[in-house]
């Protein structure tokens, strides 16, 4: 008997072991699919409980024209420009092909983060043919995530240079005249210029003022920074994407991120609706050659013998 019960025992013993070791490995398969919590951090404004970010029109798989109008949705939060400081709101991001940025810090403003700080729910941007993720990110007045950050699930989409079914063109905007003498030019860098990858690009205007996109007023416009890329119509809207950047609060100063080479800059100022004027008030095209110091490469000199 005294066998028996020692034999029981151990069985018991064993069972409970076995019992605590698979809660053990359950409860460490549950916080390993948690994100952590440093990774989810954003910055010091608070987000509103229950808020969320979506893209209305597009799911994962979507196919998408060149040119998709991109509509955002938001729940239990507000939209304001970047700049405006109102609690529980902020501003629209569109991430294409890249990973969530650190949440603590401004957004990148480059070919692959697209910013739409005039407080737009909407934008028609151009992906080239292929396929693509796109994710979208809401921002406070610095362009820094809140806290818990509000973003949408990562979508892939596919690009094809047929417009999908249903697409229409969209009309064309009237044109506004710009007045005699306006130009616009590069305050910095100049022409020829060796600058870092994060570059401030300073826009000098003359003979015309500043406006936000959106506010239709005479002899006024927005800037915009065409990247690697001509003007292709003066009669259409500019586009937003990698190579054309807007900046529709009216900002006359920018920090942009360039890859590593020779790129060419064009400045492009555009009225309330994103198109140029008439006459087009643009600058001459300049040259800069981006390294990672910012300064110009050695170049390395042969002796003769």
């Amino acid at each position: 008997m005294g066998g028996a019960t020692a034999s029981t025992h151990r069985v018991r013993a064993y069972r409970t072991w076995i019992c605590r070791l698979g809660a053990l490995v359950a409860l460490t398969q549950a916080v390993a699919a948690q994100p952590a919590q440093g990774d989810r951090k954003g910055g010091p404004t608070p987000s509103a409980p229950g808020a969320a970010v979506y893209f209305i029109d597009i799911k994962d798989g979507s196919i998408l024209p060149r040119k998709p109008m991109i509509r955002f949705g938001l729940r239990n939060m507000g939209v304001a420009p970047a700049g405006s400081e109102r609690m529980n709101a902020g501003h629209h991001h569109i991430l294409v092909d890249v990973p969530t940025p650190p949440l603590d810090r401004p957004i990148p403003n480059d070919f692959n983060h697209l910013h739409f700080g005039a407080g737009q729910t909407e934008a028609e941007i151009e992906l080239t043919p292929g396929d693509h993720t796109l994710q979208l990110l809401l921002a406070d007045k610095d362009h820094i995530p809140h806290n818990p950050p509000v973003l949408s699930e990562v979508v892939k989409v596919r690009v094809v240079e047929a417009p999908a079914a249903g697409t229409q063109a969209a009309a064309p905007a009237a044109r506004h005249a710009s007045p005699p003498g306006a130009r616009v030019y590069f305050v910095q860098p100049r022409n020829g210029a060796v600058v870092p990858r994060k570059v401030t690009v300073r826009f000098g205007l003359v003979g015309m003022g500043v406006a936000p996109a959106g506010f239709d007023k005479a002899n006024t416009g927005h800037h915009h920074l065409l990247i690697d890329a001509p003007l292709r119509s003066p009669d259409e809207r500019i586009p937003n994407d990698f190579n054309h950047l807007h900046f529709g609060l009216g900002q006359t100063e920018a920090q942009v991120t360039l890859p590593l080479g020779t790129h060419t800059l064009q400045l492009v100022l555009a009225d309330a609706d994103h198109v140029p004027h008439v006459p087009p008030v643009m600058s001459e095209t300049i040259k800069v050659l981006v390294t990672r110091n910012g300064r110009r490469p050695r170049v390395a000199r042969h002796r003769d013998r």
